[in-house]
């Protein structure tokens, strides 16, 4: 999921590829929410690669920002089930910033 040959190969398809690695968030969080073996490091390297990483996040604010929102929305859910069970506090604020930011951004486009 974070390998980054594959993630570069998810940037050659855009809009599409940006949705395919939020669909791999969701997939991953589906499984921990019905099987519960997620390690908390994986969901710390999923906001690390997808959303933290310049590259990755610049990529998806381009391409695809409902994604990229929705990868973030995710991962603080994750957070508030439990599932992430004990998330870095910097970490949790950086993806609320970064769900507020998107959050504004797409509602400004929309109107």
């Amino acid at each position: 999921m974070v390998n980054p040959k594959w993630i570069a190969a998810m940037q050659r398809h855009g809009y599409k590829g940006a949705f395919e690695l939020a669909a791999t968030v969701d997939y991953l969080f589906g499984y921990d929410a019905t099987a519960g073996v997620v390690d908390d490091w994986m969901y710390g390297q999923l906001a690390q690669s997808y959303v933290f990483d310049e590259t990755n996040r610049a990529f998806m604010e381009r391409s695809n920002p409902w994604a990229l929102r929705g990868i973030a929305e995710r991962l603080l859910e994750a957070a508030d089930r439990g599932m992430w069970a004990k998330p870095d506090d910097a970490v949790l604020d950086r993806l609320r910033q970064t769900y507020l930011e998107l959050e504004g951004d797409l509602e400004g486009e929309a109107s």
